[in-house]
């Protein structure tokens, strides 16, 4: 094992997927002679050059048509947008074209995309580069939305998704760069679908993706110190969701609350409340609760960009409206 920092581990993915299929080629802006705004390119334009690296215009829709029409020639494209704020301009070439080739084809056509994209908020980046946008592409059908939490899913997920021959979209988050963790020496795939269990528990389900998920991991942390045992799901992926996992958990604890660094309305939380109700609304045993993102553009100043967006004392606050102590 190896401990490495999460824009390490995406490097890694690259590299390796990269030496391992000449079809597959990188897009982006700055990833080439910069190395990436995130490192997660460094030094694989010196190593792969340009014709596998692609320095792309400030057109993020131009680039990441070129790249769907390349995968449906028969490469594999990585294509990286800077901000998820800017994918919206992308928007018309991975909903109406990459998600939707498949189908409109009979199957003649695939479209084996890889767009990776930071989103959330960090440090006074401001409204335009600090959306939560994960809602918008868990919505489309034809797509995949993956979301990992720490460097081994960066790593793996990324190596996966890029042999996968569905579009896939990979929502990492600004604050998560420099955060460390062990990665195999060894080659390793990470699944595209499935929730996972971090930390299991009997009194209450914490239920978290991307960053949210250290936020209930340490507010687990505070409830043991009270006596209460939280589990603590990871969804990992956002399309498609593991309901199953879901129910299980909730059925063995009865009571659940949910994370994200979203706003709430037709967000994350929201579905998986539905799927809870859905699922299993007469294993409840209190009501469900969402812990959320204030409904306002995230501020610059950084005393109102705390207030906006949730940290690990809003989800214990949380839980503990859950069990009914407050």
């Amino acid at each position: 094992m190896a401990e490495m920092a999460y824009w390490e581990a995406i490097r890694r993915a690259h590299d390796e997927e990269l030496a391992n299929d000449p079809m597959v080629i990188a897009m982006g802006e700055d990833i080439g002679v910069a190395g990436g705004t995130y490192k997660a390119t460094a030094g694989l334009w010196q190593k792969y050059g340009d014709a596998r690296i692609i320095d792309t215009p400030i057109s993020e829709n131009s680039y990441t048509g070129i790249g769907i029409g390349a995968s449906m020639a028969g490469m594999r494209p990585i294509i990286e947008i800077m901000s998820i704020n800017f994918a919206l301009l992308a928007l018309d070439t991975l909903i109406n074209a990459a998600a939707k080739i498949r189908y409109m084809s009979g199957g003649r056509a695939s479209c084996p995309i890889v767009m990776r994209t930071p989103g959330g908020t960090a440090h006074q980046l401001a409204a335009q580069h600090s959306a939560r946008l994960a809602r918008l592409f868990m919505s489309t059908s034809g797509l995949r939305v993956v979301t990992p939490r720490g460097p081994l899913d960066a790593y793996g997920m990324l190596k996966s998704a890029v042999r996968c021959n569905d579009p896939v979209i990979i929502i990492e988050h600004e604050r998560m760069y420099n955060m460390r963790g062990e990665v195999p020496d060894k080659e390793t795939f990470r699944p595209l679908e499935g929730a996972e269990i971090v930390r299991s528990g009997n009194d209450i389900t914490l239920i978290g993706y991307n960053y949210s998920v250290h936020l209930c991991l340490s507010a687990a942390d505070k409830l043991a110190k009270q006596g209460i045992s939280a589990e603590v799901i990871d969804l990992r992926s956002l399309k498609p969701i593991d309901r199953e996992t879901i129910r299980r958990s909730v059925e063995k604890t009865h009571k659940v609350l949910i994370a994200e660094e979203d706003e709430a309305a037709v967000g994350v939380g929201s579905e998986i409340i539905s799927i809870v109700i859905e699922d299993c609304f007469f294993a409840l045993d209190a009501q469900p609760v969402r812990v959320h993102a204030a409904d306002v553009p995230v501020p610059y100043n950084h005393t109102l960009e705390k207030a906006a967006i949730p940290n690990a004392e809003d989800v214990y606050q949380g839980a503990l409206k859950v069990l009914g102590k407050i």
